[in-house]
């Protein structure tokens, strides 16, 4: 079971901004931005890369739902903005083997990201 499973099975806490019956959204414990929310699928899907085509709806929703966050939070404007990233991989720094969008905003982001 991975660590985003156990939040979703509420045996790790979390600070959690948004819950439906998909998805689940949640502070970073460790965040790269003044704002840095984690939204992830209630399915597991262990990265992007291993989606499959049943999974478009759940992947679409996922960004919706950061839109919506993004938008609860006062950030989803043009003078504001935010960003979404999904890691897939080792490479790609993955830290957690369970798909999740970050969400950052709170100050300028930089190109290229890293």
């Amino acid at each position: 079971m991975t660590l985003f499973e156990k939040i979703i099975a509420r045996d790790i806490p979390a600070d959690i901004v948004f819950e439906d019956d998909k998805a689940l959204a949640f502070k970073d414990i460790s965040p790269q931005a003044p704002t840095h929310i984690l939204v992830i699928p209630k399915k597991p899907i262990p990265r992007v890369g291993e989606a499959e085509p049943e999974d478009e709806a759940i992947l679409g929703h996922l960004l919706l739902t950061a839109q919506k966050v993004a938008s609860d939070l006062g950030f989803n404007s043009s003078d504001k903005g935010f960003r979404l990233v999904i890691n897939n991989g080792k490479h790609g720094g993955e830290a957690v083997p369970h798909l999740h969008v970050h969400l950052l905003s709170g100050r300028q982001m930089q190109w290229p990201p890293g």
